[in-house]
């Protein structure tokens, strides 16, 4: 496989390709889960492995693990690993998280996130390659297998961080509290002031009492159509001659 390398800081260059590749979407959920340098974190779903390489820009970052179903997915995040020399940083699963307890432990995670497949089948075009209809359609996980999968996995106290369409966002809180993942935090994210979100981001605790935060939303683009400062501060380095490539 050829791989394109982008650059995301002095120090990490992530391979991309036509299977797999990452938007805006992804990057603002690696800087709204807020990962703590001591989080024992996991990237569900991970694609070609942005999430957590825009963590491992944080040299002093503790080991990350990421997973996917699709082969070509962590081959080439392997081809990413190596080519920052990331082996002791980044731990790749190939594995189906509905199936998650044959490759983890319980509760041995204190960060869980997922970009998970927005579309559920039957909606939308289809006819794409089967790596980008997995990654768009909800062919081998739901919601609700992402949220299954979270509960499993984190530790008492834990958080699970998500990003999904706002039609999405009844079903994704009925679910993460059915799962005993409280929604704690809930931001929208908009193209530009005025305009509705087409995106919202959440975090649920597991264990937690209710009570659920809205965050002031999160604006991409000025009235110019260049990035706002907030912007700016999540792509960091990465932004440098990017502005074109969003939405």
């Amino acid at each position: 496989m050829n791989y394109t390398y982008e650059r995301l800081s002095d120090g990490i260059k992530i391979a991309v390709s036509d299977d797999h590749t990452f938007g805006t979407d992804a990057v603002i959920l690696s800087a709204f889960a807020n990962i703590k340098r001591k989080d024992r974190a996991l990237d569900l779903g991970t694609g070609c492995g942005i999430v957590p390489f825009l963590w491992l820009r944080d040299e002093a970052q503790s080991p990350v693990h990421c997973l996917d179903i699709q082969e070509n997915a962590i081959e080439q995040v392997n081809a990413s690993i190596e080519f920052n020399s990331a082996q002791d940083r980044l731990i790749p699963h190939l594995c189906d998280l509905r199936e998650i307890e044959k490759e983890f432990s319980a509760e041995c995670f204190t960060l869980v996130t997922m970009n998970p497949p927005y579309k559920p089948i039957n909606t939308g075009f289809e006819s794409l390659g089967e790596s980008a209809r997995i990654a768009r359609h909800e062919v081998c996980c739901n919601i609700e297998d992402a949220v299954k999968a979270a509960n499993f996995l984190l530790t008492y106290g834990g958080r699970f961080c998500m990003c999904h369409r706002p039609e999405r966002l009844v079903d994704a809180l009925s679910i993460m509290r059915k799962y005993k993942l409280e929604p704690k935090r809930l931001r929208f994210v908009s193209d530009k002031e005025g305009e509705q979100p087409f995106l919202f981001l959440v975090e649920g605790k597991k264990g937690a009492k209710p009570f659920l935060r809205v965050e002031a939303p999160l604006v991409i683009k000025n009235s110019e159509s260049k990035f706002t400062p907030e912007m700016l501060k999540i792509y960091g380095s990465y932004a440098d001659g990017y502005e074109d490539k969003i939405r």
